[in-house]
């Protein structure tokens, strides 16, 4: 049995990282602030010997809680996800994001922690002059949010090499499954909830991104965990995501199917060439090549991973 942190463990992919690891007889810390979090998403796991909660800002850290400071990895998820929330509030991204993983990053040097695994994103390469996208593509985000993850990476990279830590980097593309509470098929189940017989599309539709179920996320990262361990450079960069992608239009189309409505779709005509709100990257491929050299591939595809989704929400609701 080793023990684990897990940072944001009680959001939607945290959650499912602890239900993995909790599943396969380790020990676990997770660390939120339940800003974004729920309890309950971590409820079958409460008054359990090999698991332990505690509820901190990860701006405030200064150590690792006591006990845990032998821990043979943290995975660091915690984040204010949103692109949309950077536009009206970037210095609360820019703590929530960058300085939360320097503080983390200090405490996790003073522990000895030796490895750290980082959920980054496929905004860190705003509009890419390649589709698909290689992890070596040119960084350039068009929103704060990914500005923010390319400073965490930084952050990261200058550690890992500087002091005694090893560290993955998992740049994610859209992920879909049980617990998702933002983004685009759960704004649009939420929509039809309110207003079945319509349903506005931010945008003009044809945003074209990779979608990947939260499953398959979770397949990759640890397959790539045990090998880094083996033979892993001190930091490393991998993309994950799915071989194929879907238009928002076809993802309104499935979410409506899965719901059993038709209602009539009306596009706002969005910002700078029809994307959603300003920072949206219109168009998102992400190269897989290195991860799945590795063995791993997905199991679901895009639609696949949108339509499970769609189902799931649409027979329990997409409440708050």
């Amino acid at each position: 049995m080793a023990t684990y942190i897990v940072t944001g463990g009680a959001g939607f992919i945290g959650s499912h990282l602890v239900d993995r690891l909790m599943e396969n007889d380790q020990e676990v810390l997770v660390i939120d602030d339940l800003s974004s979090g729920k309890e309950r998403y971590l409820r079958r796991w409460e008054g359990h010997e090999r698991f332990t909660f505690s509820q901190q800002k990860l701006e405030d850290l200064t150590t690792i809680p006591h006990g845990f400071t032998d821990a043979k990895a943290i995975f660091h998820l915690a984040a204010l996800p949103s692109v949309r929330v950077g536009i009206d509030h970037p210095d609360v991204q820019w703590e929530k994001n960058v300085v939360a993983t320097y503080h983390l990053l200090k405490a996790v040097k003073k522990a000895e922690i030796p490895y750290l695994l980082f959920s980054s994103s496929s905004t860190v390469y705003g509009d890419p002059q390649t589709l698909p996208t290689p992890e070596t593509h040119l960084l350039e985000p068009i929103s704060i949010y990914g500005s923010t993850k390319v400073a965490c990476e930084s952050l990261i990279s200058g550690f890992a090499h500087t002091f005694d830590l090893r560290a993955l980097v998992f740049r994610f593309a859209n992920i879909m499954g049980p617990r998702v509470n933002h983004g685009v098929v759960y704004d649009f189940v939420r929509k039809l909830e309110e207003t079945p017989e319509k349903l506005e599309i931010l945008g003009d539709g044809t945003q074209n991104k990779s979608y990947l179920h939260v499953s398959d996320l979770l397949d990759g990262i640890f397959t790539v965990f045990e090998a880094f361990q083996e033979n892993g450079e001190a930091f490393e960069v991998y993309n994950i995501g799915n071989e194929g992608r879907t238009t928002v239009m076809r993802i309104a189309e499935i979410v409506s199917e899965e719901m059993g409505l038709t209602p009539e779709f009306h596009t706002t005509g969005g910002v700078k060439g029809g994307r959603g709100w300003k920072g949206d990257v219109k168009e998102m491929l992400l190269d897989i090549t290195k991860i799945t050299t590795m063995g791993w591939s997905p199991k679901y595809s895009s639609e696949e991973a949108i339509r499970r989704t769609a189902r799931m929400l649409a027979e329990g609701g997409a409440g708050p």
